[in-house]
């Protein structure tokens, strides 16, 4: 049998084919991005102000009263006056944006803007909305915190991508802050 001559679509194809498969090979070679722990956060929570549906959810400030930060050879204090703003979509995703500030123990202050996702069926989310602690395997919550910091020793946090795995308690938030490598 005689081989058929390989047209240019034909060789296009296979040139797009082994680019993929390139592709495929260098994701071999660089592994996906390891987390290492940095600080944990208890961050305390006043009653939720309802604003009522607004763009497709039903959207609440949480204001933010106090907590604490704490990790390895850090600690610091939250200050009352940021909040949380929440959309409360109808398909059970909250879409999270916290500010808040965090006075070092040496008195250095940290702006956090955290931006994140919190994921649950209808009577998880009903639960949660309600002020009830739910043990936090039952729902997703994930946010990338970003840093406000000026020259000194906690510019670092300004120098990497973090995320924050987190639970939602009756009158706390707790973010456990990690840094990708």
């Amino acid at each position: 049998m005689k081989t058929p001559p390989i047209s240019r679509r034909g060789l296009g194809l296979g040139v797009a084919a082994a680019g993929l498969a390139s592709a495929a090979q260098a994701a071999v070679v660089n592994p996906p991005p390891a987390l290492a722990h940095v600080f944990d956060l208890a961050v305390e929570v006043g009653p939720a102000q309802e604003l009522g549906e607004v763009g497709g959810g039903r959207r609440r400030v949480i204001p933010i009263t106090g907590g604490s930060l704490t990790g390895p050879g850090l600690s610091g204090e939250v200050l009352p006056g940021g909040a949380d703003w929440q959309t409360i979509r109808p398909d059970g995703v909250t879409l999270l944006q916290a500010r808040y500030t965090v006075r070092m123990s040496d008195g250095a202050t940290i702006g956090i803007i955290n931006t994140g996702v919190r994921r649950a069926d209808a009577e998880v989310v009903r639960r949660l909305t309600a002020g009830e602690d739910v043990d936090p395997s039952l729902y997703y919550f994930r946010a990338t915190p970003v840093f406000e910091v000026g020259p000194g020793p906690y510019l670092w946090l300004t120098e990497s991508v973090f995320v924050s795995a987190g639970a939602r308690r009756p009158r706390r938030v707790e973010l456990g802050v990690f840094k990708v490598a």
